[in-house]
């Protein structure tokens, strides 16, 4: 979890924590070698051909589902691909970014030097349990860099189908760029109006006999310059991704990341008693004399093996580690105390600005994700239909640790939003920290069944275990428990044309949650039942050579969990199932060409709403927090005929309505950003070339982006002003 989750003098929240270790790839390819079996090329069994996606929407294929490599126009489920040469053109840096080129996607407290959290159709992702990196499981609680990245995924829906436990909404899948068959030289640098300055270089090839050994190699640098004063940084990244053709039908890969930034946090706002401040983007509040940058640095690596059985049938077998570690500072505000009438706001400041303010640190958490899986995918065929079959196991492993933490019941005294006081520090490490283990098994079988060339079905099964113990440092609040729990998908496609599919899908998700280890509940330290998603889903899609277009109907329907009693001393609190949050909603998007125009377009009508609270029946028919009713991200690209490699661009993001209170008392306006940007590709001393400009929030409005409402507390954040961008690939 964030920060700011532990950021609670009253909750004593510990959820972050990271994890450093070295990660070992004890595979040698060597080895490997020196198990394979003399076959001639002629009578060898063979892989599909390696390929880098591209923008045929016609043929562009995801992994997502779980079903292979599957062509997105027939498969039955919301997929959007988001490819490196869109993240380039829109300047995209981190997931937030990336976040402004879906309607399914918004923000949910993506703070200036910190980690981002994603939203997917209304639901808040997990940061341990809905991302993937190649398909394995990784923790998106740290600065993910997307330098190396060949395109992110995001698979919109009911997520069981891919994780034992994950909230719903969705999952994100980063899918790490591979060895190019042609050599790759390009270098690329950037800078913006406020100094930030990135340079990237980006090499690939082959070498070796047969040019059987494949490299990519990814360098990044960025000196951090931001519009808010006081938070500079910077950020570096060194990937390497290597691949071996032992022999025909025999592929062995390997990569590995190491990536760190340093830069100081910027908190969220909050309301001003019952109004909202003005969204002022240069709003500091970690500027006192003992701020400090938080650090985040991370070790990656994956190994992975495929071979080819027959013609039909392989095998793969995949290894991955991740390996985290953070340094974490933070001034940060938590409500306010108004001494003249003796009030306290407990989720705002005081109407004048006034906060308390706390010091926070926790120095060397230390998180590893692991993961190994098995699989095997054949296609066998009957008298009726054709079975293309996946079935597999995977071993995930979660660990968290870290020491006591600066996160005090007393302020280090009270800020003002409009003056920002210098304050003294409180460097006292006495709160304690909760470490966790986590183990999973997952058993799993698809089956995507051909009927005839038009008619499928697709059906999968994820059997789950799951063991998870945690304790605080000091040795309290002890839990541990183990569950199981199976999740299926069930879906109909029918490709009535060539290139339109129009499908029907259900499925379930889980969340497993256990009881706090505190002696204030009735129930400390046991599991609640697990807590089951329902998600159908109702699409048409097309794809062609000149773009792509779907329509998606959807419900996501997710059981809530609450503390039912006044939770205030020993046995007094209950924690227990309380209603659900019912979500439907419309998707439509579009990626076209349309003679010398281009668009890009997608639009979101979502209905949220809380449902059948014992606890807090008040919310129930209430929108949750930081949900917007609709959700519109339009790019438009004009091909200028006269100057043959021009493009102007633009893109228009809007933004409903969203409660800031959840009893919505006070509102957040709706937004609008528009956004301009021009390409020129040309040639310099005869290689391609690529010069980019954009400029964001060219109209520089300034508007609140987002509410979320974390912890009972409300957090506001400022969208950032009118920035420019400049920036030249090319290659060498």
């Amino acid at each position: 979890m964030a920060h700011f989750d532990r950021h609670l003098p009253h909750l004593h929240r510990s959820r972050l924590s990271q994890a450093a270790a070295l990660c070992l790839l004890s595979f040698s390819a060597s080895g490997w070698a020196q198990t394979a079996t003399s076959t001639s090329a002629a009578d060898a069994p063979t892989l599909g051909t390696v390929t880098v996606t591209t923008r045929n929407a016609a043929t562009a294929t995801s992994s997502a589902a779980g079903f292979g490599d599957e062509e997105v126009l027939r498969t039955p489920a919301a997929i959007r691909l988001i490819d490196a040469q869109t993240l380039a053109d829109h300047h995209v840096r981190r997931m937030s970014d990336v976040i402004q080129l879906d309607a399914s996607a918004t923000d949910s407290y993506n703070a200036i030097g910190y980690w981002d959290y994603v939203t997917l159709r209304g639901f808040v992702l997990d940061g341990r349990y809905n991302y993937r990196r190649d398909g394995l499981p990784i923790s998106a609680e740290t600065a993910l860099a997307l330098e190396n990245r060949e395109r992110i995924e995001l698979l919109k829906g009911t997520s069981g189908i891919q994780a034992g436990t994950s909230a719903p909404g969705g999952l994100v899948n980063h899918v790490i760029k591979r060895p190019t068959e042609r050599n790759l030289r390009t270098a690329r640098l950037e800078a913006n109006s406020h100094g930030n300055l990135l340079g990237h270089v980006d090499l690939g090839g082959r070498l070796g006999a047969d040019r059987a050994f494949g490299y990519r190699l990814n360098v990044a640098a960025e000196q951090m310059k931001s519009h808010v004063a006081g938070a500079n940084g910077h950020r570096e990244l060194v990937a390497l991704a290597a691949d071996w053709r032992l022999k025909p039908g025999s592929l062995l890969e390997v990569e590995l990341e190491h990536s760190r930034r340093s830069q100081p946090g910027v908190p969220g706002l909050s309301l001003t008693g019952s109004t909202l401040p003005a969204p002022n983007p240069y709003t500091n509040i970690n500027r006192q004399p003992w701020s400090q940058p938080g650090v985040m640095s991370g070790l990656t690596g994956s190994v992975r093996y495929e071979q080819a059985i027959n013609t039909d049938w392989s095998w793969q077998a995949q290894l991955s580690r991740q390996s985290l570690k953070a340094d974490d500072f933070l001034a940060y505000p938590y409500g306010c105390y108004e001494a003249s009438t003796g009030s306290y706001y407990a989720d705002r400041y005081c109407p004048n600005g006034d906060f308390d303010l706390y010091d926070f640190r926790s120095l060397g958490e230390r998180r590893v994700t692991e993961a190994l899986q098995w699989q095997t995918r054949g296609k066998l065929s009957t008298t009726w239909a054709t079975h293309h079959l996946t079935a597999g196991i995977q071993r995930n492993r979660y660990t968290e640790r870290g020491n006591p933490q600066a996160d005090n019941n007393a302020a280090v005294g009270t800020g003002n939003l409009y003056s920002l006081p210098a304050l003294p520090a409180d460097a006292t490490f006495s709160d304690p920290y909760t470490n966790r283990t986590e183990r999973s098994t997952e058993l799993f079988v698809y089956d995507h069944i051909a009927w005839t060339d038009a008619l499928s079905t697709w059906v999968g099964l994820r059997h789950s275990r799951i063991e998870r113990d945690s304790i605080r440092t000091n040795g309290s609040r002890a839990t541990s428990y183990q569950q199981s729990f199976t999740t299926p998908w069930l879906a109909l496609a029918w490709q009535f044309r060539p290139d339109y599919t129009v499908y029907a899908s259900t499925g379930h998700g889980i969340e497993s949650e256990v009881a706090p280890g505190r002696n204030r509940y009735t129930n400390a330290g046991e599991p609640l039942a697990p807590l089951k998603s329902k998600q159908w889903e109702l699409g048409v899609k097309t794809a062609s050579a000149s773009g792509s277009a779907s329509a998606t109907v959807f419900g996501i329907t997710r059981p809530r969990a609450g503390d039912a009693g006044a939770c205030d001393v020993a046995g007094s609190c209950t924690r227990r199932a309380d209603g659900d949050d019912r979500h439907t909603g419309l998707e439509v998007t579009t990626q076209r060409r349309l003679g010398a125009f281009s668009v890009d377009g997608s639009i979101m009508w979502l209905s949220a709403q809380r449902r059948g609270s014992s606890i807090s029946p008040e919310l129930n028919g209430q929108r949750p927090t930081n949900v917007p009713a609709r959700v519109a991200r339009v790019g438009l690209t004009y091909a200028v005929a006269g100057v043959p490699g021009l493009s102007l661009q633009s893109m228009v993001s809007h933004e409903g309505r969203r409660n800031v209170l959840p009893d919505a008392s006070v509102k957040l306006p709706s937004w609008t950003r528009v956004d301009l940007g021009l390409k020129y590709q040309t040639r310099l001393a005869g290689q391609p070339a690529t010069w980019r400009m954009g400029v964001q929030n060219v109209l520089n409005r300034r508007y609140f982006k987002e509410a979320p409402y974390q912890y009972s507390h409300v957090y506001l954040f400022p969208a950032a002003p009118r920035t420019v961008t400049v920036s030249l690939e090319a290659g060498f």
